[in-house]
């Protein structure tokens, strides 16, 4: 996968999220959740946006690692509404693709510090 490839695919997840989470009722326990994982989802595009302008490599690490730790946060929120609100089809692959992104920025990160 090429670098550009994952800008879009974190850019086009976190508009996936998004989405999908105006279709959940507005209870006031969601709204913590949602608020909570719009923030953390749209955030690993962002943070894996401002490492490809890193001043240093190790700047660049810092931001994936950012990333990576947004991701894994989203994916905690994602699995929560998955036990409240039910694993639906839509909510399926959001999940996947969360996992798939978390373990990219994983690979990215574990990559860079050994290099």
């Amino acid at each position: 996968m090429k670098e550009n490839d994952l800008l879009k695919r974190t850019f086009f997840f976190g508009v996936t999220v998004i989405k999908y989470l105006r279709t959940l009722p507005e209870t006031s326990d969601l709204k913590v959740i949602k608020y909570q994982l719009i923030k953390a989802a749209t955030s690993i595009g962002a943070n894996y946006e401002e490492a490809q302008a890193g001043s240093s490599k190790a700047d660049f690490t810092n931001k994936v690692n950012i990333a990576l730790k947004e991701a894994r946060e989203t994916n905690y929120w994602l699995r929560m509404l998955a036990e409240l609100e039910g694993e639906s089809t839509v909510l399926i692959p959001i999940i996947k693709e969360s996992n798939e992104i978390k373990n990219i920025l994983g690979a990215i990160v574990k990559n860079a510090r050994e290099n």
